[in-house]
């Protein structure tokens, strides 16, 4: 059967003041009502029923996600004790699908991201199962095409084709390419043989075990105690003191940069990792001087700027320009946009100067 892996954990330090701690990025909504985590359950919903959803967040977060996605069963609401990247968290989650349905179809979606429309997803993962179906021993990942020359992104080198499903192509992967210059990064895009790396992947949960144990043989054994000990009163113990020593690892490097069987499914739909403050230009219209507004603002003379507060707070600008400026409960960034990936660097000098509150 077809099963989802929702990932969501990570804190989201970039969209800091208004991720925290205690509410990160995925918990939160930048465009509608529904989070981004909720967007992503709601698009897998036609496909995967929730009785089949399986959700690894940080054990802090296990119930604001259960709050939010209150159709998956308890039981498969899986708080992380301590993050270990995406290979410890992607093997787990296989492992305990496994469990029940050894010969399950794993979908793995990161929860932070925005996707349009829902239903060319639909179509594409539908396409995916299929290409699983036909190539067991594979591992898929999805490729978006690139509409630009990002630097920020990883790229997947595309060879020939090898199946068709839904009119969407399958293809080797030839090359992972981590964020190249600006230079490379054209190169990639006018040759046409390279995707962005969506970090959503399609295998048999057999497949991934199978090259984890092969791979990082000491993380796989680790996953599967964690798997055997689970729904026994010794779980929390196995898994923290398991899950603790694990290297901290993305699947991209621990397997699919070295697995032997590995193919793209060419996205076709549209694609954004959110990945910063500066994403909100992409999700919403701006005003007359350029200006991306959520919540309460009044400018004069200003432009190009990203505003976002509180409902019930005011932010007031004048003659100001190409300018970040977030305020949300007891915090305010204000930021020249060139320095919008700088956040990340903020929020680890407030730590260092005792500062945790506000985190």
């Amino acid at each position: 059967m077809y099963h989802a892996l929702i990932m969501a954990g990570g804190g989201g330090t970039r969209f800091w003041p208004r991720s925290r701690a205690k509410r990160p990025k995925q918990f939160l909504s930048f465009t509608g009502d529904r989070s981004l985590l909720q967007g992503t359950a709601d698009r897998i919903a036609p496909l995967i029923p929730a009785e089949r959803v399986w959700v690894l967040t940080g054990a802090a977060h296990v119930a604001e996600a259960s709050r939010q996605l209150p159709d998956v069963p308890p039981a498969q609401m899986v708080g992380e004790p301590m993050g270990r990247d995406t290979a410890a968290c992607i093997g787990l989650g296989a492992a305990l699908v496994a469990r029940t349905d050894p010969d399950a179809t794993l979908l793995v979606l990161p929860a932070d991201h925005v996707i349009e429309p829902a239903a060319e997803f639909q179509r594409a993962c539908a396409a995916a199962a299929q290409f699983v179906a036909e190539f067991p021993n594979a591992l898929f990942t999805f490729g978006i095409p690139p509409t630009y020359p990002a630097t920020g992104y990883g790229y997947i080198h595309r060879g020939a084709d090898v199946a068709r499903r839904n009119a969407i192509p399958a293809s080797r992967v030839l090359a992972f390419r981590e964020k190249p210059d600006a230079e490379l990064a054209e190169r990639f895009v006018v040759s046409g043989q390279y995707d962005w790396n969506a970090g959503i992947f399609v295998w048999k949960c057999s497949a991934i075990l199978g090259e984890l144990k092969r791979q990082r043989p000491v993380l796989h054994a680790a996953v599967e105690r964690i798997a055997d000990a689970w729904g026994t009163p010794e779980q929390a113990d196995v898994f923290r003191a398991e899950y603790e020593p694990l290297e901290k690892i993305s699947i991209d490097y621990a397997v699919m940069e070295h697995a032997p069987d590995v193919m793209v499914v060419r996205a076709p739909f549209q694609w954004d990792d959110v990945g910063s403050w500066l994403a909100l230009e992409r999700r919403n219209p701006q005003d007359a001087g350029g200006n991306t507004v959520q919540g309460s603002h009044v400018g004069l003379r200003t432009n190009e700027c990203v505003v976002v507060s509180d409902a019930d707070h005011l932010i007031a600008t004048i003659g100001v320009n190409n300018l970040l400026i977030v305020q949300d409960g007891d915090a305010t960034l204000i930021a020249d946009r060139r320095e919008e990936a700088t956040v990340k660097l903020l929020v680890d000098e407030l730590k260092k100067r005792g500062l945790e509150k506000y985190l």
